[in-house]
């Protein structure tokens, strides 16, 4: 399969881009962001592109797509919520309405968070948004559409988070969560996990369209590569 991240210098990206390259039935990573990886490999590809709210410059380079993992997120502290929608939904739906029209038989994986609100209707705000994105894009006709909300995430492979908050409890956090892990595996995962589980429900699908941390721990646990 050829896959598309978004995101992949993220934490979760990295995580999904290293268990992509590690995949035997991936033949082609595609990084799609405003700034390279940095990473070098035989099967990736980076595409740098500064605007992620348009695609049309692109042209068909991205119509051989077999799975599209969107790791993309910004925290909602001190935002106000119509730019919070603006860099969360709104770009999501930019690049998805963008490669379901390229080719509706890929899968779109959308990693959302724990606490994300369906309904659309929660006192707090990221809630509110993450949700509406989460009910857009299941309303998009691609052959499949799986919402991950993870809560936590160990970062493991020396992955580190781009954000400088992240990386102070990340590092204050690190001898305390594969504790954390092991007392409670449905509610703390690992960056091996997330990748392991998109690429999972990309292979054979899932029993869930919105899948939360138990759920994508489990299938993160059972998966095997090819």
């Amino acid at each position: 399969m050829n896959v598309l991240i978004f995101g992949a210098t993220g934490m979760v990206g990295q995580g999904v881009l290293r268990e992509c390259l590690q995949a035997a039935d991936v033949e082609q990573v595609v990084a799609l962001g405003r700034t390279p990886t940095g990473q070098r490999h035989p099967k990736l590809r980076d595409v740098v592109h500064a605007d992620l709210f348009e695609y049309a410059s692109l042209g068909t380079r991205l119509d051989d797509i077999d799975a599209c993992f969107f790791c993309v997120g910004v925290t909602s502290s001190r935002m106000a919520e119509a730019d919070y929608t603006r860099l969360t939904c709104d770009m999501t739906l930019a690049a998805a309405n963008a490669l379901v029209a390229l080719n509706p038989r890929m899968v779109f994986v959308y990693v959302s968070g724990a606490g994300a609100d369906s309904s659309e209707t929660s006192a707090t705000m990221w809630e509110r948004v993450r949700g509406k994105t989460e009910n857009a894009l299941l309303a998009l006709p691609f052959r499949g559409v799986y919402i991950f909300r993870p809560g936590m995430i160990e970062p493991l492979d020396g992955i580190r988070s781009k954000t400088p908050a992240y990386r102070i409890f990340y590092a204050l956090m690190k001898p305390v969560l594969p504790l954390l892990r092991a007392a409670m595996p449905k509610h703390v995962l690992t960056t091996r996990q997330m990748g392991q589980a998109m690429l999972a429900v990309v292979r054979s699908g899932a029993r869930k369209r919105v899948l939360e941390s138990a759920d994508i721990g489990a299938l993160g646990r059972h998966a095997t590569a090819p």
